[in-house]
C-alpha cells in the first residue's frame, strides 16, 4: 500500500496545472479536503487526496488500483464521482449511504463553502454556490454526529462550526 506521502505526490502529479474556481492550483483543494479526513485515518485521507481524480483528470479507477490504491479508497473515490446518470440531488442520496463517503463529501463540500474562497466569485455565481452547498449539507450532515462533522470542519471551515451550532441546536 502506498504511503499517504505517495497518494499525495500522485495527486499532485495528476491534477497538475488545474486550477480552481478562483485561480487557486487544485492541488491545493484536496489537500484541504484529505487534511479534514486525517483524523478518521489514512485510507479516509487518501480518499481526500484523490476524490476528484477520476472525475477531473485521465486517471480511472482501474488506473489507481494498478497504483497500488486500496480497493476501499479506490471505492469512496467513485462513490463521490459525478455520474451523468444522477442527478446532483440523487448523487448526494447515494454518497449518504456509506459513512466513510459522506465524510470525503461532506470536506469537500466544507473546503467548497469556505467564505474566503467564494468572495472571489463573482456575486451571482457565489449565491448559485452557497445555496447548492447549503442544500447539501442539509443531506450529507443528516446522518453524521456533531463531533465527526465538527472534527472535519474544525480543519476544513471553521466558519461552518456555527451553523453546525445551530442545526445541533435547533435554531435553524
Amino acid at each position: 500500500m502506498p504511503t499517504l506521502a505517495e497518494v499525495d505526490a500522485l495527486a499532485a502529479r495528476a491534477h497538475a496545472g488545474q486550477v480552481d474556481l478562483i485561480g487557486v492550483p487544485y492541488v491545493e483543494h484536496v489537500r484541504a479536503v484529505a487534511a479534514g479526513l486525517e483524523p478518521f485515518g489514512e485510507e479516509l485521507a487518501m480518499a481526500g487526496l484523490l476524490h476528484d481524480v477520476v472525475e477531473d483528470t485521465d486517471w480511472t479507477a482501474e488506473r489507481l488500483r494498478a497504483a497500488g490504491i486500496p480497493d476501499r479508497v479506490v471505492a469512496l473515490v467513485e462513490a463521490v464521482t459525478n455520474r451523468p446518470d444522477l442527478s446532483y440531488e440523487a448523487k448526494l442520496h447515494l454518497i449518504a449511504r456509506d459513512p466513510d463517503a459522506t465524510l470525503v463529501k461532506i470536506a469537500d463540500n466544507a473546503h467548497n463553502s469556505r467564505q474566503d474562497r467564494a468572495a472571489a466569485l463573482p456575486p451571482d455565481r457565489r449565491e448559485r454556490l452557497a445555496a447548492k452547498y447549503r442544500g447539501a449539507r442539509d443531506i450529507l450532515w443528516a446522518g453524521v454526529d456533531a463531533e465527526r462533522l465538527a472534527t472535519i470542519l474544525t480543519v476544513v471551515n471553521p466558519g461552518l462550526l456555527a451553523e453546525l451550532r445551530d442545526r445541533t441546536t435547533g435554531a435553524m
